[in-house]
């Protein structure tokens, strides 16, 4: 799983409505790096659609060689260093072991092979 998906993830479970985003990593195998082709539009694109400080938690929560500012550049899509920062940390990152955890209810959504499964049982819905 990438940071880009888990940036878009929140819980679900029925009554579960308040502080539910971002949603914990808890890994059970360290995350691993996958290098991708670098797309700088892609890249600009997406900063403007994520939750910056989710992003930045998330980014710290893998590994602290993860270096995001807190707060979004304002020159962030002029500045190319930062943006290749950005799409390493965003596309190049994977979670392939471990869970999501809600930090309001508790719930936690495995993810396996970097598949997170958002399912919910019966009695969650």
């Amino acid at each position: 799983m990438r940071l880009l998906t888990h940036n878009m993830l929140i819980c679900t479970v029925k009554g579960c409505d308040k502080d539910n985003f971002p949603l914990g990593i808890e890994l059970t195998e360290p995350a691993t790096v996958e290098e991708s082709e670098y797309k700088q539009e892609f890249t600009k694109r997406m900063i403007t659609r994520l939750d910056w400080p989710a992003f930045v938690t998330a980014g710290r929560q893998l590994s602290p060689d993860i270096i995001l500012p807190d707060e979004l550049p304002s020159n962030s899509e002029q500045d190319e260093t930062f943006l290749k920062n950005v799409h390493h940390v965003l596309l190049d990152v994977h979670v392939k072991e471990g869970k999501l955890v809600c930090k309001n209810c508790g719930r936690k959504y495995p993810v396996k092979r970097g598949v997170p499964n958002m399912l919910l049982n019966q009695d969650e819905l």
